[in-house]
């Protein structure tokens, strides 16, 4: 296992009734932003429930922060904050408004030229505004870590921030919130917090048994919750337990000591920001792609993988690593989730070398866990995945 440091500040409120707690997480001095996204909250009875918490307060709304947070929205929100002299910020969704929230956050105290800067030259936002969180749509973990990713629909752009000033103080999740999320929705979520696992996972073995069976509870918990989630998200034990998986696939704990991958997560985002595709899909379209390209680097993770999560026993260390990726893509088929390019866009050709292109521009000149997926082999992988 790797040398490590582990911190994570954010304290976890979790379990039924718990967003009436909101009231004595927040400064009574306090003025906060409330964002939000669609307006769903007003739907499903958790917007009232958030100010009845906040009633003691100075609140200033917020909404319409949209499924890939925008900059443009932001920016907006950002004046909001400037102009009302708001010192707290809540965010009241899933993981883009919590990533919206981060991003205000850090750009609330940036004192550059532009917050886009932040994205750009790759800031580690040291302290931002403190902000916390109530979770209405498990997927991205983004309650419980300092990450988060921001589109600009003017450049089809969409990049990755964080820093440990970015972390929630608190986040609040209520497995109950779940029971109006459409399907989709559910089905997106799973799919996110099993590839988030996967990309701290599949790599190669470092001796960290712990790390490893952690990571595959998760997977199995997933799989095993899956099917009942989606049936009845009104069925408490199962949507708790995909909450809290959700939460503990991308909170730092499984990453500890072992090396990452994340070149999925890059060439799935720019796959979002050229056509519009729900960040897991893209995930789901990449993945099997990759490691079938970067199969003789990965085989053994692979093999393990096969046998511990889906039971596979037959064959060479090849077979159950080959098989593994098959499930996987199953997987995902079965939730209803298509894993080609070419099942979401006509206009496909032409992506990888833009991929490529991208990279290139940007410097990325090796990703994935050896630092060696070039350019032109992500442009193959992208390829594989028409």
């Amino acid at each position: 296992m790797n040398n490590f440091e582990f911190k994570n500040p954010t304290k976890i409120i979790f379990g039924k009734d718990t967003i009436e707690k909101l009231e004595s997480e927040i400064p009574s001095d306090a003025k906060v932003l409330l964002l939000y996204g669609g307006g769903s909250i007003k739907k499903n009875g958790i917007y009232e429930q958030v100010t009845k918490a906040l009633s003691k307060v100075d609140v200033t709304e917020f909404g319409g922060i949209p499924a890939n947070p925008e900059y443009a929205v932001l920016m907006e929100a950002l004046q909001v904050i400037k102009d009302k002299g708001i010192n707290y910020l809540l965010a009241v969704g899933g993981g883009s408004v919590i990533d919206g929230t981060k991003f205000l956050s850090a750009a609330a105290v940036y004192d550059g030229d532009t917050p886009w800067e932040i994205l750009t030259k790759n800031v580690k936002t040291q302290k931002g505004m403190p902000f916390g969180t109530v979770l209405t749509l498990p997927a991205t973990g983004s309650e419980m870590n300092s990450g988060a990713v921001i589109t600009r629909a003017e450049t089809k752009e969409k990049l990755a921030m964080g820093g440990p000033g970015l972390f929630p103080e608190f986040s609040i999740l209520d497995p109950q919130v779940i029971s109006s999320i459409p399907e989709r929705q559910l089905v997106n979520g799973i799919t996110d917090a099993f590839t988030h696992v996967l990309e701290q996972y599949m790599t190669y073995p470092i001796g960290a048994s712990l790390q490893d069976r952690f990571a595959e509870s998760i997977l199995q918990t997933l799989i095993e919750v899956a099917p009942k989630v989606i049936k009845d998200p009104t069925d408490y034990k199962p949507a708790a337990d995909f909450m809290w998986s959700c939460t503990m696939a991308l909170n730092g704990l499984i990453q500890k000591g072992v090396p990452g991958d994340w070149a999925v997560h890059m060439m799935g985002h720019e796959l979002t920001a050229l056509f519009g595709i729900d960040h897991a899909r893209t995930l789901a379209v990449i993945a099997p792609s990759h490691y079938k390209y970067n199969f003789e680097a990965k085989k053994e993770k692979l093999a393990q993988y096969g046998k511990r999560v889906w039971n596979i026993t037959d064959g060479s260390i090849d077979d159950k690593a080959y098989a593994a990726i098959e499930k996987t893509e199953a997987f995902f088929k079965g939730l209803g989730i298509d894993t080609k390019l070419s099942d979401y866009t006509e206009d496909y050709e032409g992506t990888a070398e833009e991929i490529s292109k991208r990279f290139t521009a940007r410097g990325w000149k090796g990703l994935g866990e050896n630092q060696d997926l070039s350019p032109d082999k992500v442009e193959k992988i992208v390829k594989m995945a028409y």
